[in-house]
């Protein structure tokens, strides 16, 4: 598939240091990313991401994101229905790895700031999957007007019992931070 631009979640953060499930995903906040000191940047997330891990997900995360989205394509939910298509299994929602994607993302680099997100669909994501989720800075520079930008790369990794890590979405992200202003969490 290409790449396609994907909407950020606004959602509430929950109090939860390190999400487990693909609902606490879009909610759990992240610790702020050290400054780079060297960028003369105070409080901007310069480095890598920490790493997240998702999961396992299961068939009820794929429901609820069925209800949540609207989607009720039934090769999503249905084992029967998934396997006459000549699936193994019910696959996960692609927009729900993008939501996971774009809520790692904005509690990184701060929602308020997250400027552009895109996705690329890479692979399917299957019951007991874990997602690793990671990101890295590709470069930071000031803008004409004094403010920071912020562009960096973003990836899904699935991993399961029996098989090793795949690639299922990547992705960027671009983040601009108003002169004087540090990060603040959202």
């Amino acid at each position: 598939m290409t790449e396609s631009e994907a909407a950020v979640s606004t959602a509430p953060r929950n109090p939860s240091p390190e999400a487990t499930t693909a609902a606490e995903a879009t909610t759990a906040p992240m610790a702020p990313v050290p400054p780079d000191p060297s960028q003369g940047s105070p409080g901007y997330p310069v480095t890598a991401a920490p790493t997240r891990r998702i999961g396992p997900l299961t068939r009820t995360d794929f429901v609820r994101y069925a209800g949540a989205g609207g989607d009720f394509n039934p090769i999503h939910h249905d084992e029967t229905f998934a396997r006459a298509a000549g699936y193994p299994s019910v696959f996960g929602h692609g927009l729900l790895t993008a939501g996971v994607l774009g809520g790692y993302a904005a509690a990184w680099l701060g929602r308020r700031n997250l400027r552009r997100l895109t996705v690329r669909y890479v692979d399917q994501v299957w019951p007991g999957d874990t997602l690793v989720l990671t990101g890295e800075v590709l470069r930071s520079g000031g803008t004409p007007d004094g403010a920071t930008e912020v562009e960096v790369t973003l990836t899904v990794h699935s991993e399961a019992a029996g098989r090793g890590p795949r690639l299922v979405l990547s992705g960027g992200a671009t983040a601009t931070y108003p002169a004087g202003r540090q990060r603040r969490e959202t």
